[in-house]
């Protein structure tokens, strides 16, 4: 990832490949180090940027050579749009400056300085996360055709203030770093092959970031998990060689505590074949990324505390294969989940819910407030809203602060309705439960099935299944693996209830 450094100094003396400069729209966008440089260039860069229909609305990017007249060797301007505030101008500004990082490492920048018109915290922390995030690359399995790609050496990148404003900066920029680290990790777990990447070596991978980042971790294994009558989540991992666990990692902040403990839950499905209710081939694709939700979870629990989150966070992940074999699970079949509900099979491509039925209890028993999962858990959501996260809740003040956090982030989300009426459909015929309830309302009926094993505690449910992955490069959303969740939950986490 980029290295950005911060330094006393002025745009028009620093000596760069591409300096990056904001310009708000209106007719007093041009302020500050913009207005600086484009007197020294005599006016041009002002009147080729109206040629290019450029006027600083949020998300626009203009980039021109500068001939020597000042030290940087190109200027890119960035839109920071009106001068008010907004999640959705927020978003496109943390858009444009990804787009300004794109424009000049295409332009073969290995310089880069950033300057700001009257620095604000919020506006370097949106800056400097869009330009990390717009630039993340997934090069891990790239060979002999793609070594350049592979051995591409990331610019160095410099905020440029005044002094007074260094100390300000250089915090902001740290915050910026740390989610940005988070949403990486989470990126990068979701892009590995389900070959590299199995419950076994995700516990590693937890293990290693909780030494690293101050938390606890433990892994629960087949037997821990048998003692618990972690019936679901056994029953789903049955059909693989590699057996499933449960991870739970804990965050304590030191000192002063604000607001009561709270717990994250990740379906975690390393690979995902839908047992013998099998996918098609071509759904089969993509489905190494049906643990993006234990991967979020991940990822934001590293960054709890380099971003010094004052709650207690308990992160569970609920990490196993859905594979097909003489010891699977199968349709008809019937699990015990923790809490002593009984499920009967209808679909073992259903198996998401499972997981995280015994995730939620296990996550209640911690102690915790309120908890809140996150899983690629149906098609149904994503015909639904398309690439938004579907949001449902059983507590109003919790559904709120979620939607405030993801609207802050740009992480859309959108509350969806838990329709008792239709529970009925989740009866079963031999058994407590059904894990489907047919095709019509197929991401409520998913929920209403998790808010069985919510335990009366305030619960959220996030299904990610089309915001989890992104088929085109757009602002600072890759494609690929886009990390979301992440961000939303630490800004939900620093964020204490009222």
């Amino acid at each position: 990832m980029i290295k950005v450094d911060v330094q006393a100094g002025n745009a028009l003396d620093t000596a760069v490949d591409v300096m990056l400069v904001s310009v708000s729209g209106g007719a007093d966008g041009w302020s500050g180090p913009a207005a600086e440089i484009d007197a020294a260039l005599g006016g041009q860069m002002k009147r080729l940027a109206g040629e290019s229909e450029f006027t600083g609305a949020a998300g626009q990017t203009f980039l021109l050579q500068t001939l020597g007249a000042i030290a940087p060797r190109r200027v890119c301007l960035v839109g920071a749009g009106e001068l008010e505030s907004g999640s959705e101008l927020d978003d496109k500004r943390r858009r444009g400056w990804a787009n300004g990082l794109r424009s000049a490492v295409q332009a073969g920048a290995q310089s880069i300085a950033v300057a700001f018109d009257t620095p604000a915290p919020g506006e370097i922390e949106m800056a400097v996360e869009g330009m990390l995030l717009g630039n993340y690359r997934f090069v891990e399995h790239f060979g002999a055709l793609r070594q350049r790609d592979r051995d591409r050496v990331d610019p160095d990148v410099t905020v440029i203030v005044d002094a007074e404003h260094v100390a300000m900066v250089t915090e902001s920029v740290r915050r910026a770093t740390a989610i940005a680290d988070g949403v990486y990790l989470a990126r990068d777990l979701v892009s590995e092959p389900a070959s590299a990447l199995n419950p076994g070596t995700m516990a590693a991978r937890a293990t290693e970031v909780a030494a690293s980042h101050g938390l606890e971790c433990t892994v629960l294994g087949v037997t821990e998990l048998e003692r618990l009558g972690a019936g679901a989540l056994l029953g789903v991992g049955k059909g693989s060689d590699v057996p499933p666990c449960l991870i739970h990692l804990v965050y304590r902040p030191d000192g002063e505590i604000s607001g009561p403990p709270v717990g994250l839950v990740g379906k975690c499905i390393t690979f995902d074949t839908g047992g013998y209710s099998i996918k098609t081939g071509e759904g089969m694709l993509t489905m190494k990324g049906d643990m993006a939700g234990g991967a979020a979870v991940l990822g934001a629990m590293r960054a709890l505390k380099e971003l010094d989150v004052r709650r207690e966070v308990h992160g569970i992940i609920c990490a196993a294969e859905n594979m097909i074999s003489g010891g699977a699970f199968r349709p008809g079949d019937v699990l015990t989940a923790m809490n002593g509900i009984t499920i009967e099979i209808t679909s073992t491509d259903a198996e998401g819910r499972l997981v995280l039925a015994d995730g939620l209890v296990y996550t209640a028993r911690q102690g915790v407030a309120e908890m809140v999962d996150l899983a690629t858990l149906t098609g149904a959501a994503v015909v639904a809203l398309g690439d938004t996260t579907a949001l449902f809740a059983s507590d109003d003040g919790l559904a709120a602060r979620l939607l405030d956090a993801a609207a802050r982030t740009g992480e859309r989300a959108w509350r969806m309705p838990l329709i008792a009426d239709h529970k009925d459909r989740l009866k079963g015929e031999i058994a407590d439960l059904k894990n489907t309830g047919g095709r019509p309302a197929g991401a409520v009926i998913a929920a209403l099935f998790l808010e069985h094993f919510s335990e009366g505690i305030p619960w959220a449910h996030l299904d990610i299944a089309g915001s989890a992955r992104s088929e085109k490069t757009s602002g600072y959303t890759p494609q690929g693996a886009t990390g979301t969740g992440v961000r939303t939950l630490l800004s939900y986490l620093s964020t204490p209830p009222a």
